[in-house]
């Protein structure tokens, strides 16, 4: 069975972190982490960085000093653009790895139960195709019931 990934874009997802802290995980539809990865760069920037750094950038001047006093802020937004970019690179949920990204070993029960040959998910065994993906799958076994049957 075929490993998918995810179908988010990493590189979007790292372009828009670089815009905003925090946008390329609300692409991911990842709420928490992007509320976090804010809260975070709010609380550095105001902790941590001098105002009058913020002063000299903006008034035209930038000098050493003033750029050197920032880089806890640019520190946070560098972390968060490779943590979307990991994000988005990892499998997608219904793929054969975890969410840590770790193979997970098949149980007894997984293996006695049919998957869709289209997307790999469990099958419900009354429905004629997959609720996941909506295959069509017992198209041909229809038939040969058919010509089963006493007649």
């Amino acid at each position: 069975m075929s490993q998918s990934t995810s179908r988010k874009r990493p590189w979007l997802a790292a372009l828009l972190a670089a815009l905003v802290t925090g946008l390329g995980h609300l692409y991911l539809w990842r709420l928490r982490r992007a509320v976090g990865w804010l809260a975070a760069s709010v609380l550095v920037t105001f902790l941590l960085v001098d105002q009058a750094a913020f002063e000299t950038l903006a008034g035209g001047n930038p000098d050493t000093d003033a750029l050197l006093a920032v880089w806890p802020m640019y520190a946070i937004v560098a972390l968060s653009v490779v943590d979307a970019y990991l994000i988005a690179r990892r499998p997608a949920a219904g793929s054969e790895s975890s969410a840590h990204g770790e193979p997970t070993a098949p149980s007894a029960d997984e293996d006695a139960a049919p998957s869709c040959p289209h997307c790999g998910k469990e099958l419900d065994p009354d429905l004629e195709f997959c609720h996941w993906c909506t295959t069509q799958l017992k198209a041909g076994e229809d038939d040969e019931e058919a010509n089963d049957a006493p007649r």
